[in-house]
């Protein structure tokens, strides 16, 4: 897929839509099936280019992984049957992929290199480079291993007590899976709780780890066993409708069987705080994950101040509330949020183009942005910058613009939402 032409809309959006999986335990669950005892049988799994990227990680590695549609079977072995790769192992635009699996290569008695497309090459790794060498970690790369291509001589790592500097889950992850291979405790410590899939996905396949506030701690070399994953919706991938529902006029949209983790339901908090209309029913607890539906009807909107620990609950929205933002009543000011710098592209830059190309009031800031709203948006040609989310945000403004609304290249969609038109399709036939 590459430029796309999207025209005006004006009609209220109506239906239901079952998102995919979650990215973010989609991965997951691959590398612990991967590395425990027996077969995982993971079901709703991501069919995105970023998850293929880790299952084709480990098949490099010796590991049997099956796949029909969105079920996925794991033949793990353990760690013991993971096997040098005969090639570098490649990781497409996957920073997930990449960073999670920095910190279990570390621990392999194996060498193995590692490199990306040209956007992930550019992604900071030293953040996840640093913490593992001061676990004894052997790690070379591009600019003393900040930047892909990285090569890695794993060894036997010594477990440790490290602050978090910067709010991701992504490090912390690397992290508690590379203290799976460590000699004793690995304790990490955040300032504030970013999302928690891997903590209860290692709890779920029999982990020794324990929890006390902003500290996790992992013992290393324990054993892990199967256990199967049923992956919730992607709220992350529901966003998008549920911004769309709430700005078009006469609008209502329910989106199936979402994941509701509250590390990851800051998008949601926002809505209810800008006015929106939302319901959120059918909860209950899969796979240790908290699953509903939620619905939302379109309604006056008014700006609001995010910021804080708020950021690491919705960082990954924050294109699409910028969206939301230009439609809403008066002014909205997001803050704390310079981890969008070091996306797949630099997200606030590429925001701040986007919504400015099509009319929007935003102005970009060190750490943040700021929006006036509402403001009626036109059309034009806009770049994707090669990111997913900035081109379904562009995707979604096309259903409040006055004008054509023109992607230069929509193909990054396919990294988190594949069917992602054909559901848009669906709310507005």
């Amino acid at each position: 897929m590459g430029e796309v032409i999207l025209r005006p809309y004006q009609h209220a959006l109506m239906g239901e839509i079952e998102v995919p999986g979650d990215k973010s335990v989609s991965h997951r669950s691959i590398i612990l099936g991967s590395l425990a005892n027996g077969v995982t049988k993971v079901t709703n799994f991501l069919d995105g280019e970023d998850c293929m990227r880790t299952i084709n990680a480990f098949r490099a590695m010796g590991v049997t992984i099956h796949k029909e549609g969105s079920t996925i079977t794991v033949d793990g072995k353990g760690v013991s049957s993971l096997k040098e790769p005969m090639e570098p192992l490649y990781f497409g635009n996957s920073g997930t992929t990449t960073r999670l699996m920095l910190g279990i290569i570390s621990g392999l008695d194996f060498f193995t290199t590692v490199y990306g497309d040209e956007s992930l090459s550019n992604r900071p790794m030293d953040r996840v480079v640093q913490p593992l060498r001061k676990m004894n970690a052997s790690i070379d790369g591009r600019s003393d291993g900040k930047y892909l291509p990285i090569s890695i001589r794993g060894k036997k790592l010594t477990g440790m007590d490290y602050s978090l500097p910067v709010k991701s889950a992504q490090v912390k992850s690397a992290i508690l899976l590379a203290g799976l291979f460590a000699e004793g405790e690995t304790t990490v410590t955040e300032k504030t709780q970013t999302r928690d899939h891997t903590e209860n996905m290692l709890e779920a396949f029999g982990a020794d780890i324990s929890r006390n506030g902003l500290s996790t701690t992992v013992t290393g070399k324990n054993t892990l066993s199967a256990s199967n994953v049923h992956v919730p919706g992607d709220i992350s991938s529901a966003a998008f409708f549920l911004v769309a529902a709430a700005i078009v006029p006469d609008s209502k949209v329910t989106l199936k069987n979402v994941g509701l983790n509250e590390t990851r339901t800051g998008i949601i908090d926002v809505l209810l705080d800008m006015g929106a209309n939302i319901k959120i029913e059918n909860q209950q607890t899969v796979s240790g994950e908290l699953i509903g539906d939620i619905t939302v009807c379109s309604s006056d909107l008014n700006g609001v101040t995010i910021e804080g620990d708020m950021i690491p609950r919705l960082i990954d929205e924050i294109p699409i509330i910028a969206l939301l933002a230009t439609q809403a009543n008066g002014k909205t000011i997001i803050r704390d949020a310079e981890e969008l710098r070091v996306k797949e592209t630099d997200r606030i830059a590429a925001v701040v183009d986007v919504l400015s190309t099509l009319g929007g009031d935003i102005k970009g800031t060190d750490d943040g942005m700021i929006i006036v709203g509402k403001t009626t948006l036109s059309g034009g040609k806009v770049a994707s910058y090669n990111d997913h989310r900035i081109a379904m945000m562009s995707a979604i403004a096309s259903l409040v613009a006055k004008d054509d609304i023109v992607i230069d290249d929509a193909s990054s969609i396919s990294i988190s939402y594949p069917t992602f038109f054909e559901h848009l399709q669906s709310i507005i036939s």
